[in-house]
């Protein structure tokens, strides 16, 4: 609904979607191996490429680097180039990179990673090639649709992996954060994200460390904050700004949009779609949803199916062990937002998806 002080008053808008962690476990490599030795991945996002294409936008997180050999799942993820290719025709366009895995193939599978995601035209942020590439292109800024998106991104560590020199990896660390946070601003960022890999895995409710740091995050001026990492789903905060109209939104953990995990919780994750709209000078959330997502468990032969489903509108026919586990997951998860969640949160649905075996 337009308001009447937007109806006489210039506007901008933009959309953008945040999706979970992109991972590949060996199950899954195994999966998209074709009879003459090439991967395909492209059909796991088929029910969930439309809503991506929709989002001006687009971002996941990479949880895994990209090399031209040695592809591997736990505890040392390497994927091949079609995994990458299959992410950009779902329509992301732009990858968040750091995280624990980075660096998981060394400095010669971070630079194969950047160059490829150069190659096919994504931005990118996390991970440079060396500290004046970093300079130059760090913060990422976004002019979408006269918006100016400022997206930050930092990991708590990387394995015990050393970072081989001249790669640089953004590590979570206040004063470089202020001075990136200065470096947005003065870029003119009309909205700044941090996209933060950071937390517990498999906990439902983030430790209080990471609430201080998202207390702290914006304080220093951060306007939103996406967190990724525990690969569960973890509760939305819309907060009111103390001082201002501002509202900040912070969801501090998207749990996982693709994985072969399997305890409970991590069979699913969450998107969400965020509309910024601009006035004059002053841009905020005119709407913040969220889209529940969910993969099958392992059939009785142990090969499992890594289509991404829209959790809230699919159904099975003659398969009661995943019809549990899909009714399992959301049940899990509306209890958890019902009793954590804070501020207009609201759910999207998608069209409906019928499995049969």
């Amino acid at each position: 609904m337009v308001s009447a002080q937007d109806s006489n008053t210039f506007f901008q808008k933009t959309r953008l979607i945040f999706a979970g962690d992109v991972m590949q476990h060996k199950l899954q490599l195994d999966e998209a191996k074709r009879d003459d030795g090439t991967y395909s991945y492209s059909h796991w996002y088929r029910h969930i490429t439309e809503e991506v294409k929709k989002a001006d936008i687009a971002i996941a997180n990479l949880e895994t680097p990209i090399y031209k050999e040695g592809f591997n799942g736990y505890p040392s993820f390497c994927a091949p180039d079609s995994f990458l290719y299959a992410i950009r025709d779902a329509g992301f366009n732009t990858i968040l990179f750091a995280n624990n895995h980075c660096l998981d193939k060394g400095k010669r599978g971070a630079l194969h990673t950047l160059n490829l995601l150069d190659s096919l035209g994504i931005s990118h942020c996390g991970v440079y090639r060396n500290i004046e590439e970093r300079e130059e292109r760090y913060p990422l800024i976004i002019d979408s649709n006269g918006v100016k998106v400022a997206i930050l991104n930092y990991t708590y560590g990387t394995n015990g992996n050393s970072i081989p020199a001249p790669i640089v990896v953004n590590l979570i660390d206040k004063p470089t954060i202020e001075e990136d946070i200065f470096k947005a601003k003065s870029k003119g960022a009309d909205v700044i994200i941090a996209c933060m890999h950071w937390g517990d895995e498999y906990v439902r409710i983030a430790p209080k460390r990471v609430h201080e740091l998202s207390q702290w995050l914006i304080e220093q001026g951060v306007d939103h904050i996406i967190g990724n990492h525990p690969h569960i789903i973890q509760p939305i905060e819309i907060r009111e700004d103390t001082d201002t109209p501002d509202k900040h939104a912070v969801a501090y953990s998207t749990g996982n949009l693709v994985s072969n995990m399997s305890l409970r919780g991590t069979d699913g994750g969450l998107m969400i779609r965020m509309e910024l709209k601009k006035i004059l000078n002053y841009t905020r959330i005119s709407s913040f949803e969220y889209f529940l997502t969910w993969i099958a468990p392992k059939k009785g032969d142990g090969s499992r199916d890594f289509t991404i489903l829209p959790a809230s509108s699919t159904r099975f026919i003659n398969n009661s062990n995943a019809e549990k586990r899909l009714r399992q997951f959301l049940d899990d998860t509306k209890e958890l937002f019902l009793k954590h969640n804070r501020g207009d949160i609201k759910e999207f649905i998608s069209d409906s998806v019928v499995v049969t075996p």
